[in-house]
């Protein structure tokens, strides 16, 4: 994919980068090497004030952010101001609380004093995505910086001037050079620098497959990464349940980012004796959504972020038609000027589809657009083998009002996080990740700030 901005809504191409050359990209890790060997023994005190100038930058530009966001990948201009907003909380969130998370650990043990000791690792390359082009970057980021490392981050190529935006918020800040820089650079270029022995580690947030390539190409260097993938999130509904709360977070929770969340619900399973109920809800609301221009107010749903994504979120709908599947509104992309799409964008309409063979592979793939899959079961015995026939376990949202019901839920799905009558969210506070092929490691709170350190034992006699 070339290096390029272009409008997913009107197809327009704004602007192009050409890659780096090995000799610039060499340049980058030296300055990145050095900088480490200065930004490392800066105090937590000194790292949060720059972490804090950070947010402060956020807030004070969220418009200019959230418009570049908005032109670059098609995100609704509201949801792109509160992603900047958020932004601005993890470094704060950070800032604050990096010093106690990196404390040291005093044990008793039969030395004169022993204790655990958390020390940063060095330059590390994060692989990020489009989808949330500003907050998956400041997630790793804000921890990461105050633990003491360095970054380099290799963003999606159709968000390139997102990526330059974030580089300069932290040199803004007051960071010093090289401490976060950005490569303007393609996918096939990530193996050489993982190889590069200035970089001690990755993060990569985004498909499976480009997942299995980090981390192939960090495992043969011994290199230790995170990785946050795809997911194919349930949304279980069960009799006792609010029917109306949990048709209006659904409908948040399929259509977040314009359906292009890795923690969206995708998979709608609802107890066959309320499940009449749920459907005719969930589709007069789906039949309200507005789909259009994202920069005005009142959209719902803005285009998809590249021809590619369209094309292969409509071939899933019809293969769900193949299988004997019924599509109760929408499915196919929408024409020029239909639903409220602006001219030859990537629009595609709110759609549902239900009677989907559960032996047929796409029962379990991942729909990363305005799709929900909506399914039904005879009790909770069914709904959970149903949330977990998939490879994916990422996130997961489950509505009853039973402490039972939720107990089991809490215990039996298989995911990195359940949400019991909520919506599946990232927060600063809380450890966030999948299982199985959702990828592995964590991001936030406490957890996600030790995955780039040396935890390392000190004892003393």
């Amino acid at each position: 994919m070339a290096i390029s901005t272009i409008n997913p809504a009107t197809g327009k191409l704004h602007k192009s980068f050409e890659p780096l050359k090995p000799t610039e990209i060499a340049t980058k890790l030296d300055l990145a090497q050095q900088a480490f060997a200065k930004h490392r023994k800066t105090s937590f005190a000194q790292r949060a004030e720059l972490i804090r100038g950070c947010a402060e930058i956020l807030e004070k530009n969220q418009e200019a952010f959230a418009s570049i966001m908005t032109l670059e990948m098609g995100k609704t201009y509201k949801s792109a101001l509160a992603e900047v907003k958020k932004c601005a909380w993890v470094c704060n969130f950070y800032a604050e609380h990096a010093p106690e998370f990196l404390a040291d650990v005093h044990v008793e043990t039969d030395g004169s004093q022993s204790f655990v000791s958390y020390q940063p690792l060095g330059v590390i390359l994060a692989v990020m995505p489009w989808n949330f082009p500003f907050w998956q970057v400041f997630r790793f980021a804000a921890p990461a910086l105050m633990a003491g490392n360095v970054a380099l981050l290799k963003h999606a190529s159709n968000v390139p001037q997102c990526a330059l935006a974030i580089e300069e918020v932290f040199q803004k800040a007051g960071f010093p050079e090289g401490v976060f820089q950005t490569l303007l650079i393609g996918a096939s270029q990530v193996a050489d620098i993982i190889a590069d022995d200035r970089v001690k580690a990755a993060t990569l947030t985004g498909s499976e497959p480009a997942g299995a390539s980090l981390a192939a190409a960090a495992g043969k260097q011994i290199k230790k990464v995170v990785l946050e993938l795809g997911g194919s999130d349930p949304f279980i509904v069960l009799e006792s349940a609010d029917i109306e709360a949990a048709v209006s977070t659904g409908i948040t929770a399929r259509m977040l980012n314009n359906g292009q969340s890795c923690i969206a619900a995708k998979r709608f399973i609802v107890a066959e004796s309320i499940a009449d109920k749920f459907e005719k809800l969930l589709l007069e609301k789906f039949q309200a959504l507005k789909v259009g221009d994202p920069m005005e107010a009142d959209t719902d749903i803005g285009p998809l972020a590249t021809p590619g994504i369209l094309d292969e979120l409509d071939k899933q709908v019809q293969a769900c038609r193949d299988a004997g599947a019924k599509v109760l509104i929408g499915g196919k992309p929408l024409s020029e000027g239909s639903g409220g799409s602006k001219g030859s964008g990537n629009f595609y309409p709110p759609t549902i589809v239900k009677d989907i063979p559960l032996d047929n592979p796409i029962a379990q793939e991942e729909f990363f657009g305005p799709v929900a899959l909506l399914f039904r079961v005879p009790d909770i015995d069914a709904a959970i083998e149903l949330a977990n026939a998939t490879p994916f376990g990422l996130g997961a949202s489950a509505w009853t009002a039973d402490p039972e019901e939720q107990k089991r839920l809490i215990k039996e799905v298989e995911a990195g996080a359940v949400f019991i009558n909520g919506l599946v969210k990232s927060d600063p506070r809380l450890p966030f990740g999948g299982i199985k092929r959702s990828g592995y490691g964590r991001e936030l709170s406490i957890q996600g700030i030790h995955e780039f350190v040396n935890v390392k034992t000190v004892w003393v006699k």
